[in-house]
């Protein structure tokens, strides 16, 4: 069964409890990484800077709450290449929180960052973040 590092569970802890939940879940079954949780806003000042980022209000930055409302989270073995990789695992993954909240397990639904608007389709949006799942509000 595979499970998260220490360097992928140290980032994942500071991410709000539904995300951290959601990840545990996924990892029983789906081996991933966990690329970012907060960021600084140093940080996220140079992923907009390089275009890899469009704001800086990013649910990444620490919220109100002391939390990420933001994860980076990969396919393992990661290849940045494999659009489709990073697709088939935001399935298992939205499919995952959509089974939580359902049963009342979670509090919050998830948005992935390939279909910002959550209504199934990819190619109505030009800013394609594979990794990115956050917080529906």
């Amino acid at each position: 069964m595979p499970k998260f590092s220490d360097k992928s569970r140290a980032r994942l802890d500071t991410c709000h409890p539904d995300i951290v939940a959601v990840l545990l879940r996924v990892i029983a079954r789906r081996d991933c990484t966990i690329i970012e949780g907060v960021r600084t806003k140093e940080r996220q000042a140079e992923l907009v800077r390089t275009g890899k980022s469009k704001t800086m209000n990013s649910r990444h930055l620490m919220q109100a709450d002391g939390y990420s409302h933001a994860v980076d989270v990969g396919p393992w073995p990661l290849d940045w290449d494999d659009s489709k990789a990073f697709a088939l695992f935001a399935g298992y993954v939205m499919a995952t929180a959509d089974e939580m909240h359902a049963r009342g397990e979670i509090s919050h639904t998830l948005t992935w960052g390939g279909d910002w608007d959550n209504d199934g389709a990819t190619r109505d949006h030009s800013f394609f973040d594979g990794p990115h799942f956050q917080l529906r509000t």
